[in-house]
């Protein structure tokens, strides 16, 4: 494979790409998120959707991202352009709701670091934690501590709240000078901030696990509710939470990937990354529910009992209430407490700088600006944006500006326009055919499929399926507005903030990129120019047609019968259409527009079509009244199976992996080449 001429900066070593990657797809969301979803829907067997998304949706993208990072040595943007210089706007659009992330995670970061402060003066005047207390005043005291003395409380320098400023300006510190010189200082500073918090994290494992009543909190964690897996939304959830977790379609994976050296392991990379993100997510939900387990032990013990399923609560919530008032009840609180904070901060760092890398490696890679220069003026615009969240408001449009990014519109979307951009519209084997030439072990062509067919499918019904809610929402008055038929303020700012972005991929990838001589040579690989089977894909596409039309005729009559003839011809013409591209795959020729145009119809056809009953069994399990799950305050039989499993399949999974690494290397085959330079004319 020939590759592009141009010389690029490089990871100081594979361990050291890897660890940064690991840190960008490990972050709060894994402490708090995972957890939470895995809890509410059905404790341990909500694990069989979440590890089937990991291996069908999470590593298959992680592998198309790395690959076209590496194969093209570009961040996101750039990188788009070279596959078509129309489709630009689609690495720009998931920047740009990058940035628009770090506009709000350095404040989270900002309340880890006010706790940090807080737990050390503790330490040192040998004071109680300000929210510590037990039992149900305990649990009041958190949360007063948190939503009304910290957020709400006094303090403030105009309309800001004067601590949380502070702190966000230490976060933007701390990220500025984490990336200033470059993923070679990146690749160092990620081998102290990434295994310092699974190290924590461990600790406080192992702490958990000690405490009295411990096995309460991992009943509630793991003893699965099997009915939950009847319910599709257990599945959207699993789905989606992998989907973000691992940070894909930002542009971070394939940013980070383009500064790899050009002989770099790319499938075995992404395969230890997704399952070193599930293990640290797995084992932080140990930590967290034992605690509580714990903390519900002693309170009950002291006469005032906490339900675990009241003090547990999604989000921000279970970080800054929940697990506060559980270490304020255990020996040496402010040292626990200290633990956790920089935990947390540890966590959230390698996650915020690695977004910010993106954006910034795509600005300079479009406008050719020195680093040292953007770098700076991004901090300042970003602490400029961020001052709405540290308003007495500011939580809910943290909030609220979240959801909008991970909503319809948001980062979902963007996956699904990225595989569909990459798997119809860009030669997959070129990208596979380079992963392979380089990685420990080889895909097959089903990795073809996966990102062509199965995942734009599971995208495009989550896509569909988040739109229809919008549209129940809408119907009901409840969309951007409030219960009286008020315009709800952070809404609006949110859906305003998805507009502006989509507005600027545009106008971004307008503008000529200084690249633009190496981007002809490399699209040329990855986009031929001559085109046969035009026949054939004009009878694809008018198929395609035909099953949309049977789908809007079943929602107009409600017959089934035309439901699943539409979905069963629209997967005939998918597979057809996609026979068609691998067949051209690797001749000098492509299929004619209109295959491609019948697959992407069909996909549309395939998602709606799967929406519908998906929302009619929702409708069916909803109307059957199930008993809720009682826990006991052991785990059961099951429960001590799942975790078994999931334990075997976390050190099998990297024990394989890393036994792979070691062959190839056994094998004269480095991990690591100095570049061997091959210019494309």
């Amino acid at each position: 494979m020939e590759l592009l001429e141009e010389q690029r900066e490089t990871w100081g070593s594979r361990g050291g790409f890897v660890l940064a990657a690991v840190g960008s797809a490990v972050g709060l969301g894994n402490l708090w998120g995972f957890p939470y979803k895995l809890y509410s829907y059905g404790g341990g067997a909500f694990l069989i959707p979440y590890i089937v998304a990991m291996f069908c949706i999470g590593i298959p993208m992680l592998i198309l991202e790395f690959s076209l990072g590496h194969f093209t040595q570009r961040a996101a943007p750039d990188a788009f352009r070279r596959v078509n210089k129309r489709l630009e706007f689609v690495g720009w659009w998931g920047v740009i709701l990058g940035f628009v992330i770090i506009t709000y995670y350095p404040t989270i970061l900002a309340y880890c670091f006010s706790y940090m402060g807080d737990s050390l003066v503790s330490i040192f005047s040998g004071n109680p934690l300000p929210w510590a207390g037990e039992g149900i005043e305990g649990v009041e005291n958190a949360s007063n501590y948190f939503f009304k003395d910290y957020l709400t409380g006094g303090g403030y320098i105009g309309p800001f709240r004067g601590e949380i400023l502070l702190m966000l300006i230490l976060a933007w510190v701390a990220m500025y000078f984490c990336i200033f010189r470059g993923v070679n200082l990146v690749g160092k500073i990620v081998w102290l901030t990434v295994p310092l918090p699974w190290i924590m994290l461990l600790i406080l494992a192992v702490r958990g696990l000690t405490l009295e009543g411990c096995m309460k909190g991992l009943a509630f964690y793991l003893d699965p509710d099997w009915t939950q897996l009847a319910k599709p939304t257990t599945w959207r959830f699993a789905f989606g939470q992998v989907f973000f977790s691992l940070s894909l379609a930002f542009g971070v994976m394939l940013t980070y990937a383009s500064f790899l050296h050009r002989k770099s392991d790319i499938n075995n990379n992404a395969a230890i990354i997704g399952i070193a993100d599930f293990a640290t997510s797995f084992i932080g939900g140990i930590a967290i529910f034992a605690t509580i387990g714990g903390m519900a032990h002693i309170t009950a013990q002291a006469g005032q009992p906490v339900p675990v399923n009241e003090v547990i609560n999604g989000g921000p919530g279970l970080a800054f209430v929940a697990f506060p008032y559980a270490l304020a009840q255990l020996p040496g609180a402010a040292w626990w407490s200290l633990i956790f904070f920089f935990m947390l901060v540890t966590l959230g760092i390698d996650s915020a700088f690695s977004i910010t890398e993106s954006v910034l490696a795509g600005i300079v890679d479009k406008t050719g600006w020195r680093r040292s220069i953007v770098l700076p003026v991004m901090s300042i615009v970003g602490i400029g944006t961020g001052l709405m969240y540290v308003t007495i408001d500011g939580l809910s449009f943290l909030g609220t500006v979240d959801g909008f990014v991970n909503g319809t519109w948001g980062i979902a979307f963007i996956g699904l326009l990225e595989c569909v951009v990459l798997g119809w519209f860009s030669r997959l084997d070129v990208l596979r055919d380079h992963a392979n030439e380089r990685s420990d072990w080889h895909l097959g062509r089903w990795w073809n499929a996966a990102i062509r067919i199965v995942i734009p499918v599971v995208l495009g019904t989550l896509f569909f399926w988040s739109l229809y809610d919008n549209i129940a929402q809408f119907k009901a008055g409840e969309f951007l507005r409030n219960a009286d038929g008020t315009c709800r303020i952070s809404d609006c700012v949110g859906m305003g903030i998805m507009v502006v972005a989509c507005l600027l991929a545009v106008m971004m990838s307008l503008f000529r990129s200084p690249h633009h001589k190496t981007e002809k040579q490399s699209a040329k690989l990855l986009r031929p120019e001559s085109s046969t089977a035009r026949s054939s894909g004009i009878f694809g596409c008018v198929i395609a047609a035909v099953a949309l039309g049977l789908f809007i005729a079943a929602m107009t009559s409600e017959q089934a019968v035309l439901l699943y003839s539409s979905i069963a011809l629209a997967v005939a013409t998918l597979v057809m259409c996609h026979v068609m591209l691998e067949r051209f795959d690797n001749d000098s020729m492509r299929p004619s527009g209109f295959a491609r145009a019948g697959g992407i119809l069909a996909i549309a056809d395939i998602s709606l079509c799967v929406l519908i009953i998906l929302i009619n069994l929702s409708k069916k399990v909803a109307d059957k009244q199930t008993k809720p799950l009682e826990h006991a305050d052991t785990l059961s039989g099951t429960s001590y199976i799942i975790l078994g499993v999931v334990f075997v399949l976390i050190v099998l999974g990297l024990g394989w992996c890393f036994w792979k690494a070691i062959t190839a290397a056994a094998k004269n085959e480095p991990e690591q080449l100095q570049p061997e330079e091959k210019s494309l004319g």
